[in-house]
């Protein structure tokens, strides 16, 4: 009998592990060779955390995630709870439209920020009929700034809104009763039972704004970030062993962030259990 179950287990795991091998392992083993095959060995990793433009890169690329992270928690957060809390005419059809840009892939959002606030843009056009001065954000920070927040509330609202629904409301009357302020039912009672959701949910928006590639491809002309860096090393100077080695820095950087977030994540359960 328990030999049979084992089989029926080695059957049911042997598709994911077969997956998992072909499309993550080996393609990492690959790319982890491939950043060792130079004539600098191991010591392209020095290289590139030395060589200013690299490091200026890599500290852009995770100064920006960082920011937009931030950023995506507290708006979501904020959205997540009021929509939770209420209901009113359109509720719906707002959720649909907050989380609506998850169907538009990076470069679609690159370009919808350029006609938001590109050179011909809208925001262009209005300062321009107002102040005589045109405002162009698309093509820097700011610019890149916005399409990975775009991107990122859809994903992260969700999550903060299902969490956002777990959390019982007697716990707020009981602190409004002794009491308390909406900031301070707020700050001991709403924010510290989202904490798991807000961990979870920050480190893969940290995680997807690292390596975005779409938009950015289509608005950092004037601004380097990692995936951009990438593929300039990749295809267009063929320097593959660079390529890799800035592929397997990005990789482990968001990987540990993740490892952390997760470990937090669950820390956190377990303390609030």
């Amino acid at each position: 009998m328990d030999q049979r179950i084992n089989r029926m287990l080695l059957l049911l795991i042997a598709p994911a592990a077969a997956v998992f091998g072909a499309f993550f392992l080996l393609p990492l083993a690959r790319l982890a060779v491939a950043s060792l095959a130079g004539p600098s060995g191991a010591a392209v990793y020095l290289h590139v955390l030395t060589t200013p433009r690299y490091l200026v890169t890599l500290l852009n690329t995770i100064g920006l995630s960082l920011a937009v992270t931030l950023m995506t928690l507290v708006l979501s957060g904020i959205c997540g709870v009021f929509l939770t809390r209420n209901r009113f005419w359109g509720k719906s059809i707002l959720v649909s439209l907050l989380t609506f840009p998850l169907a538009f892939p990076g470069v679609v959002v690159g370009f919808m920020i350029i006609l938001l606030v590109g050179r011909q843009g809208l925001v262009g056009d209005l300062t321009q009929r107002l102040s005589s001065e045109k405002v162009v954000l698309a093509y820097s920070i700011s610019g890149l700034f916005l399409g990975y927040l775009y991107f990122s509330i859809p994903r992260v609202i969700l999550t903060l809104m299902a969490a956002a629904e777990k959390i019982d409301p007697s716990l707020e009357e009981a602190a409004r009763s002794l009491g308390a302020s909406p900031w301070r039912v707020a700050k001991d009672v709403i924010v510290p039972a989202l904490v798991p959701g807000l961990i979870s949910s920050g480190a893969i928006c940290f995680a997807t704004s690292m390596g975005a590639f779409g938009t950015a491809f289509t608005l950092a002309t004037n601004l380097d970030v990692l995936p951009i860096v990438i593929y300039t090393e990749f295809t267009l100077l063929a320097n593959i062993t660079l390529a890799a080695a800035l592929s397997i820095l990005l990789g482990l950087i968001t990987w540990i962030v993740l490892s952390l977030a997760r470990a937090a994540s669950g820390s956190t359960i377990a303390a609030a259990g």
